[in-house]
């Protein structure tokens, strides 16, 4: 798939682009200048043609900015996978000093560039733009990112210049969408070390990662496809209390990580070793579970922490304390930096989305529990003997149990917990948040 990356200096609108060629508000978008920090990809298609978008942070020089070596770095890696770029400047401004080095910056590159005049919001302002001739990148392309004005000629552009795209559009039309991957999320707090997971295992620079807290912003999407295993790994930007979230951009942040949990299959809750198990790991282990998504707790920056006897045992002991009464959650403890059981996280995570798509046999599922109902039958509640006469599994993306009985409105939680427990001890569920109902026989 030919892939497209869209650049500029700050506030010219890549953003904006951005989420309307994919057809979702993915990107955050912001007034506020060097909101993008870090690449972020996207999908999408123009008569017929799909090919891959990747927006990038705003290409800045001497700014002060402790992030501006590395936006400039992820800009520069973008140009170098794209196959053509979109070279976005602000009708606005006009003409800035900063254009000129960044087209300076893509002559080099030696792709087919396309100069992208945004905010040209009125046929008033077509005259303004003559200027950005002056860039020497030839013809020019005005539009209004915002309304989507004068977007179907850029693309009818981009797409011939695609190779192949002209020649492949009607074998995408009849192709197989392909197969829906895994998606796991890593969450947790800021500076807990996700984005440095996520650049180990892709083995490249696909985040940028500094100790400042709140780097990563947008949710990062990223295809592994490593040692047998297939899966979408999703960076989210670190989760604080909402009483410390101050900015727009860090409250839309926030948003996007947690809306990545709600689109998961698997989320990697990262915990920071020398901070502990604080109550917003607590939090968003609950956030997690509440949403049904399968659960592995990874412990980072072990390698820090002082070792006595038993300290992995008491400190795993520790968190399942605090994340009762769900305990059967997978619990890795890590270094990211020493490389240190990063890959059995990852195989782990696999593992609980299997097991959470898993469908148990109904007559497998009567079979074996039915025997340990009646060996432990539901309290009498009012005189009332309550009878489980059968068991059987939602068709769900999560395991929804359904136990038939005469009395439902009877059964209290303490035995639907020993329910729930029976189900995990018999058929493996680790990791996995599932959901018990009773119902009228």
């Amino acid at each position: 798939m030919a892939i497209i990356a869209i650049v500029g200096r700050p506030n010219v609108g890549k953003s904006t682009l951005f989420n309307r060629l994919i057809g979702r508000r993915d990107a955050i978008v912001d007034r506020s200048s060097g909101v993008t920090r870090d690449r972020h990809y996207g999908k999408s298609d123009w008569n017929g043609v799909d090919f891959s978008v990747i927006d990038t942070g705003g290409y800045v020089d001497d700014s002060g900015d402790v992030f501006e070596e590395e936006i400039k770095k992820q800009v520069r890696l973008a140009v170098e996978e794209a196959d053509c770029i979109l070279f976005m400047v602000d009708a606005r401004e006009g003409l800035s000093g900063m254009d000129e080095d960044v087209a300076s910056v893509l002559r080099r590159s030696e792709k087919p560039v396309f100069l992208v005049v945004n905010k040209v919001d009125s046929y008033k302002q077509l005259h303004e733009v003559s200027e950005f001739y002056k860039l020497g990148l030839g013809d020019l392309y005005s539009i209004s990112a915002i309304t989507g004005s004068g977007t179907g000629e850029l693309l009818d552009a981009v797409v011939a210049a695609i190779p192949g795209g002209s020649e492949h559009a009607l074998a995408q039309e009849d192709a197989p969408s392909p197969q829906e991957l895994p998606r796991i999320a890593i969450v947790g707090r800021p500076n807990a070390g996700k984005s440095s997971l996520v650049n180990l295992l892709l083995g490249d620079d696909r985040t940028i990662v500094t100790p400042v807290p709140g780097t990563t912003r947008d949710s990062i999407h990223s295809h592994y496809q490593n040692f047998g295993l297939d899966f979408l790994l999703i960076d989210t930007a670190g989760i604080r209390k909402k009483a410390k979230v101050k900015e727009d951009v860090e409250f839309y942040s926030v948003m996007r990580a947690v809306r990545s949990i709600e689109h998961s299959d698997v989320c990697i809750l990262m915990v920071d070793a020398e901070r502990g198990f604080e109550i917003q790991d607590l939090n968003i282990f609950s956030l997690i579970a509440k949403n049904h998504k399968g659960i592995v707790i990874l412990v980072n920056k072990w390698d820090l922490i002082k070792k006595e006897t038993n300290t992995h045992k008491k400190f795993e002991a520790y968190i399942r304390d605090r994340i009762a009464p769900f305990r059967d959650v997978p619990i890795i403890f890590t270094s990211v930096t020493q490389k240190q059981r990063v890959f059995k996280a990852v195989e782990t995570a696999i593992e609980v989305y299997r097991r959470r798509a898993e469908k148990i046999p109904t007559r497998k599922l009567n079979d074996v529990m039915l025997p340990v109902i009646q060996q432990k039958p539901p309290p009498k509640v009012k005189d009332k003997i309550i009878k489980i006469k059968y068991i059987t599994q939602l068709p769900k993306s999560y395991p929804i149990f359904i136990f038939f009985c005469n009395h439902p409105q009877y059964v209290k939680e303490p035995y639907q917990r020993f329910l729930e427990n029976r189900l995990r001890e018999h058929f493996n569920l680790t990791g996995v948040s599932l959901e018990i109902y009773f119902r009228q026989k």
